[in-house]
């Protein structure tokens, strides 16, 4: 059967040619996956709700986001200045990630052509990152009682301190964060498993210190569903990253994650994360290895 994605044209904006985050990549990557069409489903996700947003973020944060008085300091935090298009952009991203969510525990395996904007925190914007799409996701899921407990894989090359301190309170949702310790944040927060990785690292010795760690905790958790950010920051040529991955590296990781899920019988649903290289059809090529990744898992039986 066609692998469920999630993608909608609002995850793109209009941004200056010299802003620092790759905006335009979300419609670039949605058009370099148009070749995998035949192998995919596509579905567009609604608006994150107020409520939802709530679940993990503060009144008064919803009010200046969404009514647009953020102040300059906070507009800085963010990385990007307010406008109706941005409010619009995140919460469709969110929305995009907890219908992904949805689809996995329909299907075992769906993915986000955007997503995990793991540095949002509940009253304030971070790193690019202005909606927790990952927390939104998980409390809203937890709440309704569509899974009992959860796991949050994040695999981008930044720590995922957002997401750490969002649900430290929520025993059912389980974070486990593999980043680079020099790195951004400066201020790490403690997810419920931390690694903080050397500098560095090439395609072997990151792997080799994923399989050490995740068989064995989603063991320990026993999830009813397994999300998953597949950030390529990680990659060799990124510019905010600090590891030595290969776009086969990417493959590799992915893979082993999806496989890892799968063949346990645990949904995955899996979002794209960071990457910052100005050459948006290389960075699309790395994303799309989440893709490729998902789709040969499904070739293998495991999916």
């Amino acid at each position: 059967m066609p692998l469920p994605a999630v993608h909608h044209p609002g995850y793109t904006i209009d941004l200056p040619s010299t802003h620092p985050f790759p905006m335009a990549k979300f419609r670039r990557f949605r058009d370099q996956l148009a070749a995998l069409d035949q192998h995919l489903q596509w579905h567009r996700p609604s608006k994150a709700t107020r409520a939802q947003l709530e679940t993990v973020h503060t009144p008064a944060y919803l009010d200046d986001l969404l009514g647009g008085t953020l102040d300059r300091a906070a507009q800085r935090r963010s990385g990007f200045p307010w406008s109706p298009a941005l409010v619009e952009r995140v919460r469709l991203e969110t929305g995009g990630t907890l219908l992904t969510a949805q689809l996995a525990l329909e299907y075992g395996l769906a993915l986000n052509s955007a997503g995990g904007t793991h540095h949002a925190h509940a009253d304030f914007a971070s790193g690019y990152c202005l909606i927790n799409d990952l927390a939104v996701t998980a409390v809203t899921l937890l709440t309704a009682g569509a899974v009992q407990r959860l796991l949050i894989v994040d695999l981008d090359v930044h720590q995922g301190d957002g997401t750490a301190r969002l649900l430290a309170q929520q025993p059912a949702a389980v974070t486990f964060s593999m980043h680079v310790a020099r790195n951004f944040p400066a201020r790490k927060a403690s997810s419920d498993w931390d690694i903080g990785l050397d500098s560095g690292l090439d395609d072997d010795a990151y792997l080799d210190t994923l399989d050490r760690t995740l068989p064995g905790l989603i063991d320990q958790v026993m999830p009813e569903l397994i999300l998953y950010d597949a950030g390529v920051d990680v990659h060799k040529a990124d510019r905010l990253g600090h590891c030595e991955l290969t776009d086969q590296g990417l493959l590799r990781r992915d893979g082993y994650v999806i496989e890892t899920a799968r063949s346990r019988g645990i949904p995955l649903a899996g979002v794209i994360g960071g990457g910052y290289d100005r050459d948006l059809d290389a960075l699309c090529h790395r994303h799309a290895q989440l893709f490729m990744a998902a789709l040969g898992a499904q070739s293998h039986g495991v999916a």
